[in-house]
């Protein structure tokens, strides 16, 4: 019989511990391109605040728009009507997880989408209003997991998960100027 070890690690950032398999962190952190991010706020840098130590499971981020036409998409070569299309739906929800951490940022504090699984359940027409919300659900150091919902006037519309990581902006940019040269 095989047997296979999970190293566990309890890693705590000013005021915040959480417990998780070490290369599961790891990975999620490499993926996103922010270990170095991540390393860069240890505890020894007791200088560097994080926004995430007032962040707290529960809290949300909403907005609201009326459809029209810039959000649609156009069948009507199938004569079908205008719809909200996906990608502005994600758009909206991508930015109600953004409004919820927004005012909880210090200095020089950004955020970044690094994964997002949505489910786009049922069309809105012309004229509809939409409410996106994204709820906190799991805090993992500067990865923040949030759970989005949209409803149009009339039903669900959308579901799904949205993580964000939050990072340094001066840091960030320069990791994307590198990719400009």
């Amino acid at each position: 019989m095989r047997s296979s070890s999970i190293s566990y690690s309890t890693v705590s950032w000013i005021g915040i511990t959480a417990t998780s398999r070490e290369s599961s962190v790891r990975r999620d952190f490499e993926y996103a391109g922010l270990l170095g991010n991540v390393l860069s706020t240890h505890p020894h840098n007791a200088h560097r605040h994080l926004m995430i130590r007032t962040l707290k499971i529960g809290e949300a981020g909403e907005l609201s728009f009326t459809v029209d036409t810039s959000h649609t998409i156009d069948f009507d070569d199938l004569g079908m009507p205008e719809v909200l299309s996906t990608p502005t739906l994600v758009w909206y929800l991508e930015h109600s997880a953004r409004e919820a951490l927004l005012p909880l940022f210090e200095s020089g504090e950004a955020c970044v989408g690094v994964h997002l699984d949505v489910q786009h359940l049922a069309a809105t027409p012309l004229g509809h209003k939409v409410r996106c919300r994204a709820k906190v659900i799991h805090i993992d150091g500067r990865s923040i997991t949030f759970q989005v919902e949209a409803h149009d006037e009339q039903e669900l519309i959308a579901r799904g998960t949205h993580k964000r990581a939050v990072v340094e902006a001066v840091r960030f940019s320069k990791s994307v100027a590198r990719k400009q040269k």
